[in-house]
């Protein structure tokens, strides 16, 4: 008898498994990055968190987030009303305007290439410490959408649409924080700038003009413009090195930058080195927006240096206010920076 029990059982449980094995658990559509051959030939692969992999349904439902006002308390701000295509992503404005009308206090960073940030630091002063988190913070800062996350979720929950896209990105239709910031992440690694007149010329496609060329030479040289320490080369097609430094914007702070994150003093005035991608398209420049133009960049640069306790040693000619170029050096420099904006980029 319990024998036969023992085999009963045995059957249940084979049944059981085998029913199981049968079910399918869903998988959204896997969307690989499609990877620049300079990006491929020159860096290390993108970084995708193995808990948030690119798929068609997550990038297609951060697309939706990223241009959709739902996102703000009052339904009227976007993330796209602060990092516009047509800007590479960013705020022709010095400072964005939140929803209350309040202004925020750095300009708005462009957004492309975040799939290759490898620090994972992210924002003017680096206080976040991935891409989802950075795209979860704008949501509920007060200065900027001004929502309270609880009441976006029932917004979200409660829309025609959203429920069913979120099942379908992410096989639940219980929508919450973590999935908002995932999907918007998805989004925008897909935000791949990498097809410049200087990418073309890489790979033989074009030609450079002599100014351009020889604006190539000045940002190389240290005798000269001596930028690529900061923002990479030929061979970094990042064009930053996505770290922080003191470039010398000021004697005193007013903003301490990374150093009101670390709480290190040693960090004050540090800012991280935004890509010279796109320069044409994301006016004004620095955290603060306080340049309007590419010649006030290069001026600053050239003769606007000024001292301070933790300016970096990269600055290398800050007794010499900077680095002097000739008039044709600044001219031939600004040339080739121009070089590097993508205008496939920014028709989304």
């Amino acid at each position: 008898m319990k024998k036969w029990r023992c085999h009963i059982m045995l059957a249940l449980l084979f049944c059981f498994s085998c029913e199981n094995e049968s079910v399918e658990q869903y998988v959204a559509t896997p969307s690989p990055l499609q990877i620049p051959k300079l990006f491929s030939d020159n860096i290390i692969p993108p970084i995708i968190p193995i808990n948030n992999p690119q798929t068609q349904e997550g990038i297609a439902l951060g697309k939706k987030l990223f241009f959709d006002p739902i996102l703000s308390r009052n339904n009227t701000l976007a993330c796209v009303d602060c990092h516009a295509p047509e800007n590479a992503f960013t705020d022709s404005a010095k400072f964005s305007e939140g929803i209350n009308g309040n202004l925020g206090s750095r300009n708005s960073m462009p957004l492309f290439n975040l799939a290759w940030n490898y620090d994972e630091k992210f924002f003017w002063d680096g206080n976040t410490f991935s891409l989802e988190h950075q795209a979860f913070v704008p949501v509920s800062d007060p200065t900027e959408m001004d929502s309270n996350w609880k009441d976006l979720q029932l917004k979200l929950q409660q829309d025609t649409e959203y429920p069913k896209l979120f099942k379908n990105a992410f096989d639940t239709s219980n929508i919450d924080s973590t999935l908002v910031s995932k999907a918007i992440a998805q989004f925008e690694r897909t935000l791949i700038s990498a097809n410049s007149k200087f990418d073309q010329f890489l790979l033989g496609e074009t030609e450079l003009t002599s100014n351009e060329l020889n604006g190539f030479n000045v940002f190389m040289d240290e005798t000269k413009g001596d930028c690529f320490h900061c923002h990479g080369s030929d061979k970094n097609p990042l064009w930053t090195d996505n770290s922080f430094h003191n470039n010398g914007l000021d004697n005193t702070f007013t903003d301490l930058g990374l150093g009101a994150v670390t709480g290190d003093p040693a960090d004050n005035g540090k800012f991280k080195s935004p890509s010279l991608r796109n320069l044409a398209f994301t006016a004004p420049y620095m955290h603060d927006g306080r340049f309007a133009t590419l010649e006030e960049v290069i001026n600053h640069y050239s003769e606007g240096l000024k001292t301070s306790a933790t300016i970096d040693p990269l600055m290398k000619k800050i007794n010499l206010g900077g680095v002097n170029l000739s008039d044709s050096d600044k001219a031939d420099l600004k040339a080739f920076l121009l070089s590097l904006s993508d205008y496939d980029f920014t028709i989304r």
